[in-house]
């Protein structure tokens, strides 16, 4: 499927997709020409909205019966929703009719790709190059296919060259820097995003994408810039404002972040995703009651905006609300299972007004969806030591440990709790490890547990190793 949602058409397209959306809600007959079905069902797939999408090729395909692009079109989108029986047999029909088209290899290598079969999927989007070298969507799919074979040199190099033809694919750019990312070669492609800016100075796209690389590097400043630029020379390029808000809240200047956020979108048309922004731009302010406000708009546009509801839950908390905050953490998990910051909140909030119970199941619930993050077995094993359960903490961290076996957090924790539970020698053998692993991180036993700064033999092993 061909990109035809460039830079410059951006509002138009989008202005045809709400009209489309208007009709079919309304029921009225759908009717426009073959470009704008086109762009329609581009927009969707862009947006991996492929219900959507198949739904703009039904009502193109009543009024086009026999558009070759729009058949394409149908049997790609099949093949992206994994009806890849269906998309066979529409491309197959497609190949009867136009043998030659160079759309029937690159669609099959795209129902290769979305089965796993990606040595496959090369073979056919090279057969799709031969007959035309110059398509920035093949090599745009050749990348994509290499990527999930795990070939990212590869792959990047098919991005590289897709964004060579076409600098207005910004999932190109996203993919791109990932490769970039994960083979360690960043740094080395700065001269690349920066050719563009040289050879069109007054394009915002290629000032974008160079804020982009930036911001994958972390260098904030130098994306703070070129995002600047992007929206100087166009100041309605939304996706640039909200980078550039991004940016701003990497660097803590949070009242920018929220200018940045108030463009990011048309005028009167605020998305749930800028108003909860700025709701956390002004959380991270200590600013309660506007705070407040934004994540209660982003709710009345999105009801199940579980960030906003977490949001508000953070805003209680941060006021010590513990039992109001209860509600709000409740209802982000119930949205959201997968977050163990989310459950972490939950259960801090249950400990906090005495839910002991309810509290340890948020904690487990913590580890088991984010087993990485440290937070969630710390506070888990605390409840248990303060509830004087100290074996249980202390099998608890063991397994904490097994999991993290280089997390001096861990090793120390787990070494107060030995102490507690009476087992000195394995302490003692557990502190070695901790101090061993990060000396630095000793202090962490004393905030913890202030009362182990009297123990002579504790202190005694610590300054051997300060030694």
């Amino acid at each position: 499927m061909r990109m035809n949602e460039n830079f410059e058409n951006h509002r138009a397209v989008l202005d045809t997709v709400r009209r489309f959306e208007r009709m079919l809600a309304q029921q009225e007959p759908v009717f426009f020409d073959l470009e704008d079905f086109e762009n329609i069902i581009d927009h969707y797939v862009t947006n991996a909205q492929f219900d959507k999408a198949l739904q703009a090729c039904e009502a193109a395909l009543s009024q086009y019966p026999f558009s070759t692009e729009l058949l394409i079109d149908r049997a790609q989108v099949m093949a992206m929703r994994g009806d890849y029986s269906e998309a066979e047999r529409q491309i197959n029909q497609v190949a009867e009719l136009d043998p030659t088209n160079a759309d029937v290899a690159v669609t099959r290598g795209i129902i290769s790709t979305q089965r796993g079969e990606f040595e496959q999927a090369v073979a056919f989007f090279r057969a799709g190059l031969e007959q035309e070298p110059e398509r920035e969507d093949i090599h745009f799919n050749l990348g994509l296919a290499y990527q999930s074979w795990q070939k990212f040199k590869s792959a990047a190099k098919h991005y590289k060259q897709s964004l060579r033809l076409n600098p207005d694919n910004e999932t190109g750019v996203q993919e791109l820097l990932h490769c970039l990312d994960v083979t360690g070669r960043l740094e080395e492609h700065e001269e690349f995003f920066k050719r563009f800016t040289d050879d069109d100075p007054y394009s915002p796209t290629a000032w974008y994408n160079l804020g982009q690389y930036f911001y994958r590097r972390e260098m904030w400043t130098k994306a703070a810039e070129a995002f600047d630029y992007a929206v100087v020379i166009r100041p309605d390029f939304y996706d640039a404002h909200h980078w550039l808000a991004d940016t701003f809240v990497c660097q803590e200047q949070y009242r920018k972040a929220i200018a940045e956020f108030e463009l990011s979108f048309p005028p009167g048309e605020p998305t749930d995703e800028a108003l909860c922004n700025i709701g956390e731009c002004y959380e991270k302010l200590r600013e309660w009651e506007p705070a407040r406000k934004y994540y209660q708009r982003a709710l009345e546009i999105n009801p199940e905006m579980d960030e906003a509801w977490f949001g508000q839950g953070v805003l209680l908390q941060e006021q010590g609300r513990w039992f109001e905050s209860i509600h709000f953490f409740r209802k982000a998990v119930e949205l959201y299972g997968e977050s163990g910051e989310y459950w972490s909140a939950l259960g801090a909030a249950e400990n906090h007004v005495g839910n002991v119970v309810s509290a340890l199941e948020a904690y487990e619930k913590a580890t088991e969806v984010a087993p990485d993050d440290v937070q969630g077995w710390v506070s888990w094993s605390a409840i248990l030591y303060e509830q004087g359960h100290y074996s249980e903490a202390v099998d608890l961290l063991r397994h904490a440990v097994n999991l993290h076996p280089l997390e001096a957090h861990f090793h120390y924790m787990l070494c107060a709790y030995l102490l507690a539970d009476g087992r000195l020698k394995e302490a003692y053998q557990t502190l070695e490890l901790a101090l061993s692993l990060n000396y630095e991180q000793h202090s962490l036993l004393f905030d913890y547990f202030p009362e182990l700064r009297d123990q002579p033999a504790l202190k005694r092993l610590i300054d051997q190793f300060r030694k």
